[in-house]
Formats: C-alpha cells, sequence, structure tokens
C-alpha cells in the first residue's frame, strides 16, 4: 500500500514525459496516446484518494531525501487527492467531448503540438494541487500560463491571437505579483516550504509592527491570482479567451486553469498564512465584496451578451466571483463552500462550452441567438446536455448548482455577520433570477421552432459515442454533487482538518 505515496509524483513526471512523447507521435496517435495516460492519471489520483481516506492521515513525498528548508516536497490529503480526481476526468472528458473540433479548428501539423500543452499543462495542474513548496508552486504556474496562451493560439485565427497575447499580458503580470508576494513571504519566514513558513508567520504575527508587512504580502500575492483567475474587475479577458478558443481549450480553462489558481490560493491561505491569521487581516472582507460585485456584474453582462459563448464565458465571471464569496466568509464553512463550487462550477462549465460548438455547427456555424433557434431540435443530444447544465447554473435542485448555493447560505449564516449574512443572502437571490432570466431565455431560443425549415443535413443522428459518453459522465457528476453534496462536503472537511 506505501508504494501509493509515489503516485502523486508520477502523475507529474508522466504528464510532463507524455507532453515531449506527442510532439513526436502522428496527430491521431498522439490523441489516443493523450486519452490512455490521462485514464491512467484517473487510476492513480483515485488511488491516492482511496489510501488517504483509508489511512486518515496525510502523507508528504521529500523530493532527494533533502529535508527542509533545502528540500522540496509533494504533499497528498484527502483534499489534494479529490481535487486531482475531479481535475482528470473534466481533463479527459474535454479531450474526448471536443476532439473532433481539435481535428477540423487547426492545421493539421498542429494537432500533436497541441497534445503537447495538453500534456504540459496537465502536469502543470497536478504540481500545484499536490506541491508543498510556493516556488514550486510559482513555476509551474508560470508552465500553466504559458500552455493556456498555446492551447489558444495555436488555432491560428486573428480572434484567437488577439485573446492569447491579452491572456498573456493579464497573466504575466498576475504571475510577476504573486512571485513579488511570494518573495516578501520568503524575505520575513526564511523559508519557501508551507510547513515551516507557517510556523514562523504565526510566530511573527503576535508583533503588531509585522502585521502592515505580512498584510501587504498576502495582499500583493492575492492580486496576482485574483488577476489570473478572473475576479472582477480583472475578468474582462474571459469572453475573448473562453469564445474563440476551440471546445477542448474552452473547457480546460474555465473549468480546471483558473479553478487551479484559486486552489493554489486556498492553500496559501490554510498552509501557509493560517486561518487564524488570515481572520485578522482586511483582505477577507475586500474578497467578499469584490466576489459579490463580480457575480451581480458578469450575470448583467451575461444577459446582454450577443452570442451564446460569451453568455457563458460572463457566466464564469459570476461563478468565480461565488468562489471569492465563500474565501471572503471565512471559515471552514466558508472555505468548504468555495471548494465545492469549484468542483460543482468546473463540471457544470466543461459541459456548457464542449455543448455550445455542437447547436453552433447545426446553425450554419453561429453562435449568435438568432441563428440558435430550433438548434436543440436539430441536435437532441447537445440540446439535452445543455438543458442540464443550465439548470444546474440556475440552481435547480438534484443539480449541484443548487446545493452549492445551500453551502454557500451556510457558511453565511456561520459567519456570525449580520452584515454579511445580508449581503451574500442578497446576492444569491439576485444572481439566481439573472441567471433564470439569461438561461431560460437561451433553452426557449434553442428549442423553439426554427426560422427556416430544417434540412436533413442539418439534423444529426442522436447518438454519437465520442460526444455522448464524457458528456454522460459530466451529468452523472453533476447530479452526484446535487444529490450527495453532503459526500463531497464532508470529503472536503477532512481534506481542511488535514491541511492543518
Amino acid at each position: 500500500m506505501d508504494f501509493i505515496r509515489n503516485f502523486p509524483l508520477f502523475t507529474i513526471v508522466l504528464s510532463l514525459f507524455s507532453g515531449v512523447l506527442c510532439y513526436m507521435l502522428p496527430p491521431k496517435a498522439a490523441r489516443r496516446y493523450t486519452m490512455c495516460y490521462e485514464s491512467l492519471l484517473i487510476l492513480l489520483t483515485g488511488s491516492v484518494l482511496w489510501y488517504t481516506i483509508h489511512t486518515g492521515v496525510p502523507f508528504t513525498y521529500v523530493m532527494g531525501e533533502f529535508p527542509a528548508p533545502w528540500g522540496n516536497e509533494i504533499r497528498a490529503g484527502v483534499l489534494e487527492a479529490l481535487m486531482a480526481v475531479v481535475f482528470m476526468i473534466i481533463m479527459l472528458c474535454s479531450v474526448l467531448g471536443g476532439y473532433r473540433f481539435v481535428d477540423t479548428d487547426m492545421d493539421k501539423s498542429k494537432v500533436n503540438l497541441y497534445y503537447t500543452l495538453l500534456n504540459l499543462m496537465t502536469a502543470a495542474l497536478m504540481a500545484l494541487i499536490w506541491t508543498n513548496d510556493l516556488f514550486t508552486g510559482y513555476v509551474f504556474l508560470e508552465i500553466l500560463t504559458l500552455t493556456s496562451c498555446g492551447v489558444l493560439i495555436v488555432r491560428e485565427i486573428g480572434r484567437t491571437t488577439l485573446a492569447a497575447v491579452r491572456y498573456m499580458i493579464l497573466n504575466l503580470l498576475g504571475s510577476g505579483l504573486f512571485l513579488l508576494g511570494v518573495v516578501l513571504l520568503y524575505d520575513l519566514t526564511g523559508n519557501l516550504l508551507m510547513v515551516p513558513m507557517h510556523k514562523e508567520i504565526v510566530s511573527l504575527a503576535a508583533d503588531p509592527a509585522v502585521l502592515p508587512v505580512l498584510t501587504i504580502s498576502v495582499g500583493i500575492l492575492t492580486i496576482g491570482l485574483a488577476i489570473k483567475s478572473g475576479l472582477f474587475p480583472f475578468h474582462f479577458w474571459m469572453p475573448d479567451t473562453y469564445g474563440w478558443a476551440t471546445p477542448t481549450s474552452a473547457s480546460v480553462l474555465s473549468s480546471l486553469v483558473s479553478k487551479a489558481y484559486i486552489f493554489l490560493l486556498i492553500k496559501t491561505y490554510y498552509r501557509v498564512i493560517g486561518p487564524e491569521v488570515i481572520a485578522g487581516l482586511p483582505i477577507r472582507n475586500i474578497l467578499l465584496v469584490l466576489g459579490a460585485g463580480g457575480i451581480v456584474i458578469g450575470s448583467v453582462q451575461a444577459m446582454h451578451a450577443n452570442n451564446i459563448n460569451r453568455m457563458v464565458a460572463f457566466s464564469s465571471a459570476a461563478q468565480i466571483g461565488y468562489i471569492y464569496v465563500g474565501i471572503g466568509l471565512g471559515g471552514e464553512a466558508g472555505y468548504v463552500a468555495a471548494i465545492f463550487h469549484i468542483l460543482a462550477h468546473a463540471v457544470t462549465k466543461s459541459m456548457l462550452f464542449l455543448t455550445t460548438p455542437r447547436l453552433a455547427e447545426v446553425s450554419g456555424d453561429s453562435l449568435r441567438f438568432r441563428k440558435l433557434q430550433g438548434s436543440a431540435l436539430r441536435n437532441r443530444d447537445a440540446g439535452f446536455f445543455f438543458l442540464i447544465g443550465s439548470l444546474s447554473m440556475i440552481g435547480i435542485p438534484i443539480f449541484a448548482g443548487f446545493a452549492s448555493k445551500i453551502q454557500f447560505a451556510m457558511a453565511a449564516v456561520d459567519s456570525g455577520s449580520f452584515p454579511k449574512l445580508t449581503l451574500v443572502m442578497l446576492v444569491l437571490a439576485v444572481s439566481s433570477m439573472l441567471n433564470a432570466i439569461y438561461f431560460i431565455r437561451t433553452l426557449i431560443r434553442i428549442y423553439s421552432d426554427p426560422l427556416e425549415k430544417m434540412k436533413k443535413s442539418d439534423i444529426r443522428p442522436h447518438h454519437r459515442m465520442g460526444y455522448n459518453i464524457p458528456m454522460a459522465v459530466l451529468s452523472i457528476l453533476n447530479l452526484f454533487l446535487g444529490l450527495f453534496s453532503w459526500v463531497a462536503a464532508d470529503l472536503i472537511q477532512k481534506g481542511l482538518t488535514m491541511f492543518s
């Protein structure tokens, strides 16, 4: 059983090796290999999840057997393993559900390069989840940024190039601020490993003279990750980035990349700074207000979007706001709500971004709402899966989105602050109403009789296994999070306990 302790390292090394290998393979072989090795990674991460639940304690893998503060460490607990399993399932479903568009959206000679970038991105995602070292987190954060730009620009149309450049500039700004925050914390503590750094910070926080410096350090680090993850008002890059990317890229960027940045922030708050120290800093209240603003502004912008991809992209900005509201509420309940929503939103958004191009391809390859009228009748499978994702985003019971909003309401009550409770309840009500308006309006549009008579060539078969299987998996995950939310919440609570 102890051999399982090597699996977190294997997920990173195997992903790096797979990136190099796919560059040398033909396009179809690169795609098939990527699907096989991602399936293997699901087994590896699933084994780690089982092991940590079974033993009840986390474990640390010391790289090269060098002790702190010189060595590097990988750490695995229930929460890290849970995130890794869900991330890998979504990654595999994104590749399976969107590979046909990869073949059509880009030059054939670039397809194997695309899978190379995806595999290197997977390595970065796994490293951010497992790492126990802040500087290692920065290194793989940069790799994640570069590969994210790569999967955008590889499509080689003018809009994706513009979106990639804008995305790169903002993300490099965020990376620079994160690095500056890490440097300041290193200067204060003399450590980069999370546990030794945490011990020093707890000791230093008792000195009032150190608190301003600590606040600035944590604030700079937080701003950097907020820019990279798209917190309001830094979310304006999302519509073009997600809207013009190939479906697999849009799914991965919205569901996994932005969530990995937030998960690194949560690890930093919980394992480096400490919940008690964070509670004494003004940063939480700022995140709560910005998160609430992002929920409302993102939803309003989604209402005014002129095509379905931009609507879903602005909706992502609103959902990022939810996660930051949970972090702003603080306490165990707030962090549980934030992490639960990371999972719920990742599953739902990947469904939506993999579905919208299939509605467009039976509507003259147009994403505009007027052209999409009747598209769910022309492609019933895509219409059905878009319906499930929409109901989850609105917050209909039995779906993940409803369970997530219940978690936030419980966290607001648990905060013990009447102003915070009032703000969160008001924002939840307004957001649910706005979500219902633009998603139901879209559903009515795609299920209405088409403006023009349908041709036989416009109607797609109802059973496309390459698309239906991954979408069914994501739908089952969505329903599981909605119907058995307590299971995921208990695992998250257990993982947060192991963080301490």
